[in-house]
């Protein structure tokens, strides 16, 4: 019996010894998020050789990136920040100066030139996922004949689509800069808000596309393709090749009335870009944080649009155009100026002006008080 013991013990040892060489040292058990009763957020990476580590974030309330982690005797680095409101959040770790996703979180969100990890906050009839019908997001490809590339854009179909013959109205719901096609789904939470509203009988069942607003690398701090030249390019790829493989693929409802555009930050300037010389093509438009970017420096986009903008007949049928934007945004005055310029060509804007920032915790917000407005 020792020996047999022995044995077996001298295979586990080989095995183990087997097991590291092949996928590195033994992890200990832990959760890398984790939500407390007060809603704050518990941060955890295993890293034990690291001198440093630190957590970032472009989401959660006064965190910023590099927030400072400690390091406990297994060499599990943990931080606690919050409490944080219900809804999704980005987060990254910085080991060692080397950014990295959390290598025990599956759920992530992209970005136009990285991705993140996701986190979720629980505790919101809108923002969780609730026992009721749900809809489905899907990733589309396409080729762009304009752009000469293939591309790809999300797409929500509402609770019944699969199984139906139903038509519905069609409602363009456009990401900020850096962000991706796959932002206003994950970190948004679009189809959560959607199936949640439309199950509360706030909204109606529509379609929602998602496209992906950059047509190349983007950087706030300069590389790759200028952004005035992308911002043209969505716009011929919207018109050209979006809106021609929707109607297409998916059982739209035709006509102005059961179309609707909305955009954050560059979105909204899209939003408008694509709405004010297209009218009667669309009966509600919104711009969340955003308007005409420098229209406080130079009438140029006004010019350019004077004629649409004093077309009294295009504005028959329009039934709504929305604006919000946080009181400690960035953009608020682009936001004004853009309303008041508006108002001042006969426009009929609903303008509110909320708490907060240049943030996904308002988007949210607008896009769930935004939506129950549509197809009435």
């Amino acid at each position: 019996m020792k020996q047999i013991f022995a044995i077996t013990l001298t295979t586990l040892l080989l095995l183990s010894a087997t097991a590291q060489a092949q996928f590195g040292p033994r992890v200990p058990n832990y959760k890398s998020v984790e939500q407390t009763e007060e809603k704050k957020l518990i941060f955890r990476i295993h890293a034990p050789n690291a001198e440093e580590v630190s957590l970032g974030s472009s989401d959660i309330p006064g965190l910023g990136q590099g927030a400072k982690m400690k390091r406990d005797n297994e060499g599990i680095w943990e931080i606690e920040v919050g409490p944080v409101p219900a809804g999704s959040y980005r987060y990254n770790f910085t080991v060692d100066g080397l950014r990295i996703l959390d290598p025990k979180n599956t759920n992530d969100s992209e970005s136009n030139t990285q991705s993140w990890s996701l986190a979720q906050v629980t505790g919101s009839d809108l923002f969780d996922t609730q026992d009721v019908p749900l809809g489905a997001v899907a990733e589309i490809t396409y080729h762009s004949k304009s752009l000469h590339t293939f591309r790809r854009l999300h797409v929500y179909t509402p609770p019944g689509y699969e199984s139906g013959s139903a038509s519905y109205p069609v409602f363009y719901l456009l990401h900020g800069a850096s962000d991706s096609d796959d932002s206003w789904s994950t970190v948004g939470r679009a189809g959560v808000i959607l199936d949640n509203l439309i199950a509360a009988g706030k909204a109606q069942p529509m379609i929602v596309v998602m496209p992906n607003g950059h047509t190349g690398a983007f950087s706030f701090r300069g590389g790759g393709k200028p952004f005035q030249v992308q911002m043209q390019e969505f716009v011929t790829d919207f018109h050209e090749e979006i809106t021609p493989l929707i109607e297409k693929r998916y059982r739209v409802k035709e006509g102005r009335a059961n179309r609707a555009i909305a955009g954050l930050s560059m979105g909204g300037a899209h939003t408008l870009d694509i709405a004010i010389p297209n009218l009667k093509d669309f009966a509600y438009f919104g711009v969340f944080s955003s308007g005409v970017f420098g229209i406080n420096q130079s009438s140029d986009w006004v010019d350019k649009n004077k004629k649409h903008l004093k077309d009294e007949s295009a504005k028959e049928g329009l039934e709504l155009v929305w604006f919000a934007t946080g009181k400690d945004d960035f953009l608020i005055e682009t936001s004004k100026l853009t309303v008041k310029t508006l108002e001042d060509n006969g426009f009929d804007v609903t303008w509110k002006e909320t708490e907060g920032g240049h943030t996904w915790l308002n988007w949210r917000d607008y896009l769930a008080e935004f939506a129950p407005l549509l197809f009435q």
